[in-house]
């Protein structure tokens, strides 16, 4: 998918190629259930989650050659040094050549540790 121009995340959904919406809307249903203060918004054409006035520290989107799950923090992303190490992260974007292949159990526990408190987004 090429940035989309969707103005909200059910659009977003909506226009996600069919394989790939039901774990898109299982990582929003994640973010929506452990990111508790956060915002729901598109950025950069794509569903991000920001913290009241802040700058977004999550986000995830359908790439053409796999679903990417962005981590802003650079310290959870250092605390979860071990856990990352064999999966393809670039520098802060976690991807998932196979939808059926995402670890949601990973990005539960970044979610859970990003909301546990601010930090610097990179």
């Amino acid at each position: 998918m090429v940035q989309s121009k969707a103005e909200n995340v059910d659009a977003y959904l909506a226009e996600v190629q069919e394989d790939r919406r039901a774990a898109l809307s299982r990582l929003r249903d994640l973010c929506r259930a452990e990111l508790s203060g956060f915002r729901e918004v598109m950025a950069y054409g794509m569903p991000a989650y920001e913290r009241e006035g802040g700058a977004a520290e999550i986000a995830f989107a359908s790439q053409k050659q796999y679903v990417s799950f962005y981590l802003m923090r650079g310290d959870v992303r250092d605390a979860f040094e071990e856990r990352l190490a064999g999966q393809d992260m670039g520098k802060g974007c976690l991807r998932f050549r196979k939808a059926e292949r995402i670890d949601f159990d990973l990005v539960r526990d970044l979610l859970r540790a990003t909301a546990a408190e601010p930090g610097t987004v990179c």
